[in-house]
């Protein structure tokens, strides 16, 4: 209960978020993360329903979905597990059914596709009276099923359908030809992230202090194009040999990208680091921060590299012009272009002053703009204003 304006006590909203897994790998488990345990807990009664959590998570997780557990027991916010395996598995969406209805949750918050079509069919079925699907990047070109199915499932079960992008929102209306009201662009926001701990990554790794480093996070799945910054990587070693590319993450195309820098012969050139704990000690090792991807939404790992003020080279793809301007906080270049993206991470190592400014630049724009509490705040507002209009709440 939390005390109302007019001093009456009013219950706690009851959410669920759901998404398909417990880690904070990709951008948007991590963010399904944060939005829960981000809730205020005077107003909000906060649960996160995860669909593919395994049923003993201690002996099952990886060490990622281990912090993730760790981040939610710290805050207090349970943890429900459906533990489905398969795509078109229907028990544990029966599970969700029956949660849903004994708690008579208010709001049904999913994330990314296959959670935003069960969660707002199931969710809508059993009478919740608000309905959100979150989509983190919009990748549909080419599959008109899925098309189809966010126009006439998802967006028609429920309320709002948000975009963390402004192209993202133009795909969904002009593309896929969703009802506009039914859209919304919220923004995606980062934490800030922890301080350098001082920890030589360089001196770790047997980096000259002067040489050129140049690195990319991320989740090493297609999306990520990261071949492509391996193809920048030959042109950019041949006029600097003492260059460095560091990939940290990890991902079904990690053993096929390792085979891939052997045939271009940088091999010898590009380190695969694996998830890491310390990604801000990483970031303080890079004099440039690479984003290849050919499509996003609004990337998390752009904003660390913003809020790490490493100077920026990315594709100019889904939301990445909402963050970077080019010239501005960072360059931006074509997608599938190496030779263009080379040129421009040349252009930074070879201007340092000039790519410390765009770095700070970029900083200081993430910190005003792109801020995960303001997105909260704002997810908030809207589970509270549903509740309004649907008449749930006074």
């Amino acid at each position: 209960m939390h005390m109302s304006a007019r001093g009456a006590l009013t219950p706690r909203i009851r959410v669920v978020t759901l998404v398909d897994y417990l880690t904070l790998a990709g951008g948007a488990e991590r963010l399904a993360v944060l939005i829960t345990t981000r809730l205020d807990p005077e107003r909000f009664e906060a649960t996160l329903c995860v669909s593919r959590h395994p049923r003993d998570p201690p002996q099952r997780l990886d060490e990622s979905g281990l912090r993730a557990q760790m981040v939610m027991d710290r805050s207090h916010v349970p943890v429900l597990g459906l533990r489905r395996r398969r795509k078109l598995e229907v028990v544990p969406w029966l599970r969700l059914a029956r949660f849903l209805r004994s708690h008579r949750i208010d709001v049904v918050h999913s994330h990314k596709f296959g959670s935003n079509v069960w969660g707002s069919v199931v969710a809508r079925a059993v009478g919740t009276p608000v309905v959100i699907a979150h989509e983190h990047t919009w990748s549909y070109e080419g599959q008109p099923l899925r098309r189809f199915v966010d126009r006439e499932v998802i967006a028609r079960c429920a309320d709002r359908f948000i975009a963390v992008s402004r192209e993202d929102q133009r795909r969904m209306t002009e593309v896929e030809g969703i009802d506009p009201e039914r859209t919304l662009f919220i923004p995606n926001g980062v934490t800030d992230i922890a301080a350098p701990t001082g920890k030589d990554v360089r001196a770790e790794l047997g980096i000259t202090p002067t040489a050129p480093v140049v690195g990319a996070v991320a989740v090493l799945r297609p999306q990520k194009a990261q071949e492509v910054l391996l193809e920048a990587a030959v042109i950019l070693v041949a006029k600097r040999p003492d260059a460095t590319v560091l990939i940290v993450g990890g991902g079904p195309e990690r053993a096929a990208l390792e085979r891939r820098a052997a045939e271009l012969g940088v091999g010898g050139s590009v380190r695969f680091l694996g998830d890491r704990a310390d990604v801000s000690d990483v970031l303080a090792a890079l004099d440039v921060a690479v984003c290849s991807s050919d499509f996003e939404g609004s990337p998390l790992a752009v904003m660390e590299y913003m809020e790490a003020a490493v100077p920026i080279v990315s594709t100019a793809v889904g939301g990445v012009p909402d963050l970077i301007e080019s010239g501005i906080h960072g360059l931006l270049v074509p997608r599938r272009d190496p030779a263009a993206m080379a040129a421009a991470i040349e252009q930074l190592l070879g201007d340092p002053e000039s790519a410390r400014a765009m770095g700070l630049a970029a900083r200081e724009r993430r910190r005003a703009e792109f801020e995960v509490d303001v997105q909260v705040r704002r997810l908030e507002a809207l589970y509270e204003e549903l509740l309004v209009e649907r008449g749930r709440r006074s």
